[in-house]
């Protein structure tokens, strides 16, 4: 029962985070909208039927679970995203050692979205 309870709090704060970066620049959308789908998975059929039906985050989670895929048009905006934030922390002056930590980490997120396959056509 503890563990139900946790599943459902876990998929509640994930769904806000997805939420969050639906509107926020830097924030992920897709990661946390997974993490939820997986917690309400575990906790509540109802919620879970919820997200994977929602017209807007549906089709992220179940292009990743049926297929392991990332849409192109999702991988193209993430590309932006990433070389955005990248570009505005030079703008901000951020330091060489910040720069080149933010460059690795995005290097490996890019790698890591753009090997992963477009899944089926829409």
């Amino acid at each position: 029962m503890v563990s139900r309870y946790f599943w459902l709090v876990f998929g509640f704060v994930a769904t806000g985070c997805g939420i969050a970066g639906a509107v926020l620049p830097l924030v992920p959308t897709t990661p946390f909208l997974l993490l939820a789908a997986y917690a309400f998975a575990r906790s509540s059929p109802r919620f879970h039927e919820w997200l994977v039906n929602h017209p807007r985050f549906g089709p992220l989670i179940l292009n990743w679970q049926r297929h392991g895929s990332i849409a192109p048009r999702a991988k193209r905006l993430a590309m932006v995203v990433m070389a955005a934030t990248l570009f505005s922390s030079v703008l901000l002056g951020a330091s060489v050692r910040i720069l080149m930590i933010q460059a690795v980490v995005l290097a490996g997120s890019a790698a890591f979205i753009l090997t992963r396959p477009d899944g089926p056509a829409a």
